[in-house]
């Protein structure tokens, strides 16, 4: 940037924020006594600036209007080169007095970077082969009070990057593309349902019950109703209402809430899709999961391996890999850790460095051993299947044994991506179920409620159904390789900023 370019940008290092912001407010009142009104218009565009570019042909000056945000600005006499963007892509605009006029000119050399401002011209090439618009007219749109950062550091501060995620995205290329995959990640599920015969629905999330899920719900009062009202854990029991109701092939892409902790795995608000297909089973769920995972990585990416900042590579080939739940713990608890006593268990489980509370039922030590040691080491896909019965109380029985429940959890890099079942629907089994973990619950908890209105749905009759929920936070950030949930959520939670 030209250092004698005080209006676009002051450039004493001495000014601080809030100087420029005042300089800034202060160029309102500028703008106004002059007739014009520093937060414009809507401005009639040719069309985004990626759409505006594609306009052009080589050896003509084709004529476009568009639309952006200032981000670089170069004084060179009586011209101006200076560049707008837009979520699409950014133009130089090439200035000059005899083209755009001596006061429209004088005008333009008090924007600052950051103002948004629209622009017609045409379009040519520089000596230096740049893409540039040639500009004849322009208008101030909006008018930035606040300096962006530093072009060349841009945003660096992790929590001002959560926080002010609409810096980050002005300032960080690879933030902004990021969320361009997540957006495009949602729209290719979607399409891929819909080309399978899915039907979205959309259920309550705003529950009497908590259900679906074993988790602390975060709690309301319904004033109209005065009653006690629980923000869903999971959608899971109004969706199997709708298979009861006659929708054979559904699900729903929304929001969840657990009123848990925060990590680099875990947002309290989070998005899930739930799938359901009455007449399939656990085994059409992991068909399902493989194609849906597979076809979207190859349209959003046009790969199916995943490359990590680590070097490490995710290769979503299919088949995927499918081990039962037992046979992972033995191969790292030892083969004979079913055949010893549960307090034998408990302290191999101690000696390989878990800790294990003395309240723990003998199925907690064991899945403490899956979750805590076995669980992070599952990188290339697999599905875990055939889960003790005790883990997942919606789920329907193996045939050959009832204590194990014919379901899945797709493990990839290290963390679940999905479960799905073989859904349970008998109305008198699910009903023991659900009174068995409410007896485990602690007194008071909202675990031991049993969902009435969903047991009596199942006795009308639910048609076997294979079920499944793939967490889209966790996807996105497979697929886009971020090392933080937060990296793919627009806007996570953080914990609250307080002034003294």
């Amino acid at each position: 940037m030209d250092k004698n370019n005080q209006n676009a940008q002051p450039s004493s290092p001495e000014m601080s924020a809030e100087d420029i912001f005042t300089q800034r407010v202060n160029k309102l009142d500028e703008w106004r006594k002059i007739g014009i009104e520093p937060f414009g218009k809507a401005f009639d565009c040719t069309g985004r600036i990626s759409e505006v570019r594609a306009l052009f042909v080589p050896e003509t000056e084709q004529h476009a209007a568009a639309a952006g945000r200032v981000t670089a600005y170069r004084t060179m006499g009586k011209s101006v080169f200076a560049d707008i963007k837009d979520s699409t892509g950014r133009i130089q605009l090439y200035v000059h007095k005899d083209n755009l006029g001596e006061d429209a000119f004088a005008l333009f050399k008090k924007i600052d970077i950051g103002d948004i401002i629209g622009v017609e011209g045409k379009l040519f090439t520089t000596r230096t082969g740049e893409l540039s618009l040639k500009i004849s007219k322009f208008e101030l749109l909006s008018k930035s009070l606040r300096t962006l950062p530093e072009k060349w550091h841009g945003l660096t501060d992790i929590e001002q990057i959560y926080r002010q995620r609409y810096l980050d995205l002005i300032m960080n290329e690879k933030s902004r593309d990021v969320f361009k995959k997540r957006f495009a990640i949602i729209s290719e599920i979607r399409r891929f349902l819909a080309e399978n015969s899915f039907t979205e629905v959309e259920t309550p999330m705003l529950q009497y019950v908590a259900g679906g899920a074993a988790a602390k719900p975060f709690e309301t009062f319904y004033e109209a109703l005065h009653a006690q009202m629980f923000m869903r854990i999971a959608p899971e029991l109004y969706l199997k209402r709708l298979l009861v109701g006659g929708f054979e092939k559904i699900y729903e892409l929304n929001r969840n809430f657990r009123n848990e902790g925060m990590s680099r795995k875990h947002n309290p608000e989070f998005t899930m899709i739930e799938i359901y297909q009455a007449f399939g089973d656990c085994r059409t769920m992991m068909n399902l999961v493989e194609g849906i995972i597979t076809t979207v990585a190859q349209k959003v990416l046009g790969t199916l391996k995943i490359e990590f900042a680590d070097g490490k590579v995710i290769d979503l080939s299919t088949p995927w890999r499918r081990v039962d739940y037992d046979d992972l713990v033995k191969e790292k608890a030892g083969a004979d850790w079913f055949d010893v006593t549960a307090a034998e268990r408990a302290e191999r489980a101690k000696a390989m460095g878990l800790h294990i509370d003395p309240g723990f039922q003998d199925f907690e030590v064991t899945h403490e051993v899956y979750e805590k040691l076995i669980e992070s080491t599952l990188i290339q896909p697999t599905f875990v299947t055939r889960l003790p019965s005790v883990l997942v109380p919606l789920a329907k029985a193996c045939a050959d044994d009832k204590n194990y429940v014919d379901v899945f959890e797709l493990e990839i890099n290290g963390q679940e991506l999905a479960p799905g079942y073989s859904e349970l629907n008998d109305p008198v089994e699910q009903r023991r179920r659900f009174e068995e973990q409410a007896n485990r619950a602690p007194q008071g908890s909202k675990e031991g409620v049993i969902d009435e209105d969903f047991l009596a749905a199942l006795e009308y009759g639910m048609p076997p159904a294979g079920g499944m929920g793939i967490g889209i936070d966790r996807l996105v950030m497979l697929l886009t390789a971020a090392d933080s949930i937060r990296d793919v959520i627009l806007f996570p939670h953080l914990k609250p900023m307080h002034k003294n």
